[in-house]
C-alpha cells in the first residue's frame, strides 16, 4: 500500500529486508553419493547398457537354438578372439584402415579447397552449393561401377567411393559453421588485423568447429561404412581382402559366428573412433572452449 501512495516523480523511500535466520534456507549443494558418482560417468552408463544388450543377445541365442542363423554371443566371442590370436583379424583390419584413412584424407584435402574457394567469393559459394546439391544425395556404392571401369579392381576404386562419400558432407558441415559465425566475431577480427589464411585459421575454424567436427563425425561414418559395403562386394585389392572381404568369405562358407565376429569388429573399431579419437578432440577444443556442454 505504501508503494501505491508514492506519487509520480518522487523516488521509492530506501527499505531493508530483515534477515532470514539461517536455519530457515534448506540445503543449496547436496553431496552425491558413491552410486551417483560412478553413474554418472558416460563410460560407465555406456558400459552398462552394452552389456544389457550383450545378455539379450546370448539368452535370445541359447532360446533359439540355431547357430547357424544366430550363434550366441559366447560361441561369437570365442571365434573373435581365435581370428584375432591368430592375426587374420588384425591383418583385415589393418588392410582396411590404411584404405579408409587414405580416402578419408583425400576427402578432407578435397573438401578444405572447395570450402576456401566458397568462403572467398559468392561464385565460389554457388559451385560448392551446385556441386553439394548435386552429388550429395548420391550414394557413395552407386559410383562402384563406374570406379571399376576407370580404376580397375583394386585400392583407387574403393579411395574413390571413400572420397565422395566423405568430401560433401564434411564441406557442407564446414561452410555452413563458416557461414554461422556471427558479423560481430568477424569484425573484431578483421579490427584486430586479420586478413587472409591468419583470419580463417585463427577465427573461422575456431568459431565455427563445433559444426567442422560435426562434419568430420558424418565423414568418418559415411566412409566407415562405405568402405565395409564395397569390400563385401569386390574387396580384393591387391591380393589382400579387408574386413569387408572376410565378412563375405565367412557367409561364402555359411560360417556365421565369424559372420558375426567381423560384424562385432566393424562395430568395435566404430566405437573406439567414436569413443577415443573424437571424443579427445572434442574435450580439447569445444568443451575446453565452453563451446558444448
Amino acid at each position: 500500500m505504501s508503494e501505491l501512495a508514492i506519487q509520480p516523480g518522487q523516488p521509492r523511500p530506501d527499505f531493508e529486508n530483515p534477515a532470514s535466520a539461517v536455519g530457515h534456507i534448506g540445503n543449496v549443494e547436496q553431496k552425491l553419493g558413491p552410486f551417483e558418482l560412478i553413474w554418472n560417468e558416460v563410460g560407465v552408463r555406456r558400459g552398462v547398457f552394452i552389456l544389457l544388450l550383450a545378455a539379450v543377445w546370448e539368452i535370445y541365442a541359447r532360446w533359439l537354438d540355431n547357430p547357424l542363423s544366430f550363434p550366441p554371443l559366447s560361441t561369437t566371442a570365442a571365434v573373435f578372439v581365435s581370428d584375432l590370436a591368430s592375426g587374420e583379424l588384425p591383418v583385415r583390419l589393418w588392410s582396411t584402415l590404411q584404405v579408409l584413412v587414405l580416402g578419408y584424407l583425400t576427402g578432407l584435402v578435397i573438401a578444405t579447397i572447395l570450402t576456401s574457394v566458397a568462403v572467398s567469393s559468392r561464385f565460389g559459394t554457388d559451385v560448392l552449393a551446385t556441386l553439394t546439391a548435386m552429388f550429395n544425395p548420391l550414394p557413395a556404392i552407386a559410383l562402384l561401377p563406374l570406379a571399376l571401369i576407370w580404376f580397375g579392381l583394386g585400392i583407387p576404386s574403393l579411395v574413390f567411393v571413400i572420397t565422395h562419400s566423405v568430401l560433401w558432407a564434411v564441406a557442407l558441415n564446414v561452410h555452413s559453421g563458416f557461414l554461422s559465425v556471427s558479423m560481430t566475431q568477424r569484425m573484431v577480427g578483421q579490427n584486430v588485423g586479420l586478413r587472409g589464411l591468419p583470419y580463417v585459421m585463427k577465427l573461422l575454424i575456431p568459431a565455427a568447429f563445433p559444426s567442422i567436427l560435426a562434419g568430420l563425425k558424418i565423414g568418418w561414418a559415411f566412409a566407415w561404412r562405405t568402405l565395409i559395403a564395397a569390400e563385401l562386394i569386390f574387396g580384393v585389392s591387391s591380393s589382400q581382402g579387408g574386413l569387408g572381404w572376410y565378412i563375405f568369405q565367412a557367409r561364402t562358407l555359411l560360417d556365421t559366428p565369424r559372420v558375426f565376429a567381423g560384424l562385432l569388429t566393424v562395430i568395435l573399431v566404430g566405437l573406439l573412433i567414436e569413443g577415443i579419437i573424437f571424443r579427445a578432440i572434442e574435450n580439447r577444443t569445444v568443451r575446453k572452449w565452453g563451446m558444448q556442454s
